[in-house]
Parts: structure tokens; sequence; C-alpha cells
């Protein structure tokens, strides 16, 4: 059973989180905010507080993981944050997943955030999976349509993780 880590499981990582979870998957989902737990929790994730800005504490939610879903597209913060976020903080973490499960990283490509900038964080993303012979999606799907956006989130999951 594959296990799938979303990183800012909020609405839509809730929403993805039950698709996932009725394909078979165990989810794990990341939020920033304690009180938002019980949310994810109730979506059928296993909640976990952690900050990617301190990629240090997304570290010990890789164990047993095979695809990280980066649901960031529509982080909030300021302009210097969001940079940070989608380029020091992602090249980051993405050194941490050399050597662990994670077989592929699934990252969202639209939202709020500035479009140049998410599409510096899916080049490295692309670059990151070259190096390490690992799989990757660009999530590019609009989160505005609900339906839509859920069904290519769980398509490039199962594109990441390849055939069964």
């Amino acid at each position: 059973m594959p296990r799938c880590l979303i990183i800012g499981c909020g609405c839509r990582g809730q929403q993805l989180t039950r698709g996932l979870i009725q394909q078979g998957h165990v989810v794990r989902g990341t939020t920033r905010a304690l009180a938002a737990c019980t949310a994810i929790e109730a979506a059928g994730a296993e909640p976990v507080v952690a900050d990617p800005d301190r990629v240090a504490t997304i570290v010990p939610a890789l164990d047993h993981v095979s695809v990280v879903c980066i649901l960031l597209g529509s982080a909030g913060g300021s302009p210097a944050q969001l940079e940070a976020l989608h380029r020091s903080r992602l090249e980051m973490l993405l050194t941490r997943l050399v050597d662990t499960t994670v077989q592929g990283v699934v990252y969202e490509t639209r939202g709020s955030v500035d479009t140049a900038l998410l599409g510096s964080g899916a080049e490295l993303v692309r670059a990151f999976a070259a190096r390490a012979h690992a799989q990757w999606a660009a999530l590019d799907a609009d989160p505005r349509d609900h339906e839509h956006w859920l069904d290519s989130a769980i398509q490039r999951v199962a594109e990441v993780l390849g055939p069964r």
C-alpha cells in the first residue's frame, strides 16, 4: 500500500486525501497549525505538524513514504517568504529526499502564487528527479475547478508511482 505525504494539507490536500484513500493509499498530511490536525485526521490522513519553511520538521514525516505531494501553489506569505518556500526551502527538501523511500514528487504549479515562481519550483523538482532517478509530475490543474483538480492530482500520483 503506497504511502503519500501531502505537504500543505489544507482544504485541497484533505480532498486529495479522501481520493487517495479510495485508491488504496495511506496518507500523511502536514499543517503548520495544531488546530488543523482534527480536520486532517477526519479526512483520513495521519496529521503531522510541520512547516515547509523549517524543512527539518518535515523530515520525520518522510518515513516509509512513496510519493510526496507538494501542494503549496496557493501558500500564503510575503513575496520574500514565498520566494524562499519555492526555491531555497524546496531545494533543501528535495536534497533531504535522497536516500529515503520516496519514489517521486508531485508539485503543484498553479494557484495564487506567482506563476514564474511556481515554474522555477517545478524546474527544481524536475532537475532533482533527473539527478535522483526519481519520478515527478507537475500538478497544473486549476485549483478553482475542484473536481478537475482532484482527478488530475490523483492521476499525477498514479503517474509518479507507475504501474502497480
